[in-house]
């Protein structure tokens, strides 16, 4: 018989600093030799197979994970483990994706969605989102971060899902398992910093620039000396997750904090590598920015100057909506005020749009001429909009029950991509607030300290802001399930899974053309009518019943109708709304 060949692995790495560079493997030290790559280390290692674990050592240092590792088991500080992506067993081979253009979007964060906060647990309420109505599942990060719980943005291990959420592994039984139920999967990446604790990609290369500063700290080397390797690093992370973990897109945070002033800006090389991905791998693959610029070259064609970006998120159109129907005018709501901002984004995406902006005491953003709606995703709340509040308070603690109806009208029914946060489709009573899990306590108290000093300038006692590093602030953060089944939650269940359904029944309310969006205000009065092809939305958000003429057509969804006595009047009650066809 025979034998089976011995497992051996070629370790590469990029250390251009390094003289030395040899790779720890329980305790034994092996030396890699100069590759032909410039800066690169690589060697290979007889019986070094799937499951061992790795570190690299730099000019006899100290072991250190490898910068591209792929399972971090022991946590952001510890070695990292050999990843065979073949020895998965997929069952998606006839997956092809979805269209985005019309897609519901569901945002959720791993830890906190279900009680045992894994990728496995998730599987198992896969059918609530197939029932719901979503077509897209977008997961907010899921690489290596310090400890065992945390929003996932201060990640480090950016090629690592987390070991505490099932690791590598189950990540990939999670995307089969929501391919096999119809729905996409889409990946929250971090590329404009990283976080604080376990990062050791300076000590490697420059991975980092003083060339410019970031409110992280030093820039991300993205146009500097030795930036092709950091691109290229971003780059092959970006398609090892399309790839490997079968994603179908990614949302890339905040684009605007990627400083590259290359001739191919980083996003437009991304666009470039994913498209042709995606004619390789035979299925659509699409990338959503989040950029604070409203600036259309992030979702611009390439042909025409643009990034190519397929969408971006629309803060504008959360803001207005938001600012509208909670009367808040604080912060950065201060350049949002009533229905007539809400109709502003509903034709226009951008309010400001080369207009003065309060909050920034300069004129901001620059009108998308051209660029159809459903590049644009719309939304009442997002993990930042929640998370980033003092006390994580979502709409459903700042809303009525009626508002959160209009506003999900409003949502469900703009010429945008809409987007759910976990637990909105019910009114969700659990907030979402910031936790962390650092293990340094040095770090940890700066973080709780830096949190509580941020709010106190706006009026919070430090009593009322929670500790992000208190393990209640992230248990109180989960989701209560059992909502779903009593009222109100029950009935704005009901109420989001028929608007799912009307979306769908309707093509003008998925066709993203603002041309074809007709808004009417009466500020003063509180009234907003929309009109989408047949499709009208009638809101009342007035202190006084409105009275208005009713065109021979059938009442689609309504909340709030006094009477329909007569043909020709309806009277909708104050926080009051009826679509129309």
């Amino acid at each position: 018989m025979s034998k089976e060949p011995a497992p051996a692995h070629r370790f590469e790495v990029w250390a251009p600093r390094a003289e030395q560079v040899e790779v720890v493997i329980e305790g034994t030290r092996w030396p890699l030799a100069p590759a032909t790559r410039r800066g690169w280390h690589e060697g290979v290692v007889a019986g070094a197979g799937p499951g061992a674990r790795y570190a690299f050592s730099l000019d006899g240092g100290p072991p250190r994970p490898d910068p591209r590792s792929a399972s971090q088991p022991e946590g952001v500080d510890g070695p990292s483990e050999l990843i065979d992506h073949g020895m998965f067993r997929w069952s998606d081979a006839g997956w092809r994706g979805i269209p985005l253009a019309s897609a519901v979007v569901y945002e959720l964060h791993v830890g906190t969605f279900t009680e045992e906060g894994t990728f496995d647990a998730v599987v198992d309420k896969l059918d609530h989102l197939v029932d719901l109505g979503v077509d897209a599942v977008e997961l907010l990060p899921v690489n290596e971060f310090p400890g065992e719980r945390g929003w996932g943005y201060d990640g480090v291990a950016l090629f690592a899902p987390h070991h505490a959420y099932g690791g590598p592994d189950g990540l990939k039984r999670l995307v089969d398992a929501c391919h096999g139920a119809g729905l996409a999967v889409i990946l929250d990446v971090v590329y404009n910093h990283l976080g604080p604790a376990g990062n050791y990609l300076g000590e490697y290369g420059p991975y980092f620039t003083d060339k410019y500063s970031t409110p992280w700290g030093m820039a991300v080397n993205l146009d500097d000396r030795g930036s092709d390797e950091t691109r290229r690093f971003l780059l092959d992370n970006a398609l090892g997750w399309l790839r490997d973990y079968h994603f179908d897109g990614l949302r890339i945070d905040a684009v605007h904090a990627l400083v590259d002033r290359s001739a191919m800006h980083l996003l437009e090389e991304m666009a470039v590598e994913v498209e042709a991905l995606e004619a390789e791998l035979g299925r659509s693959l699409f990338l959503i920015a989040e950029s604070d610029l409203n600036d259309p070259r992030v979702v611009a064609r390439r042909e025409v100057g643009g990034y190519g970006m397929d969408a971006q998120w629309s803060d504008d159109f959360h803001h207005a909506l938001h600012a509208a129907l909670t009367g808040e005018h604080d912060g950065y709501y201060a350049d949002f005020g009533g229905l007539g901002d809400v109709a502003t984004a509903l034709q226009r995406v951008f309010v400001h749009a080369g207009h003065y902006s309060p909050h920034r005491g300069r004129r901001h953003g620059r009108a998308p001429d051209g660029i159809p709606g459903w590049r644009f995703l719309g939304y009442l709340q997002n993990h930042d909009q929640v998370g980033n509040r003092a006390q994580g308070d979502r709409s459903s603690h700042l809303l009525s029950p009626q508002r959160l109806k209009i506003a999900a009208v409003l949502v469900f029914t703009a010429p945008f991509v809409p987007m759910l946060f976990m637990g909105e489709e019910w009114g969700a009573g659990s907030p979402f607030q910031y936790f962390t899990d650092h293990q340094d306590p040095d770090l940890g108290r700066a973080v709780s300290q830096g949190r509580r000093s941020e709010f106190s300038s706006f009026g919070w006692s430090t009593e009322e802001v929670p500790d992000p590093q208190d393990p209640d602030t992230f248990w109180r953060s989960k989701l209560d399930w059992s909502e779903r089944d009593i009222d109100p939650h029950a009935e704005l269940l009901a109420w989001h899974k028929a608007l799912i359904r009307l979306r769908r029944g309707y093509p003008e309310l998925t066709s993203g053309s603002l041309a074809g969006v007709e808004v009417d205000v009466d500020e003063a009065a509180g009234h907003l009518q929309v009109r989408r092809g047949r499709v009208r939305v009638v809101v009342n958000l007035g202190v006084q019943p409105w009275d208005l003429p009713q065109e021979p057509t059938k009442i689609l969804l309504e909340s709030r109708m006094v009477t329909t006595e007569a043909a020709t009047v309806v009277t909708l009650a104050t926080d009051g709304v009826v679509i129309f066809t």
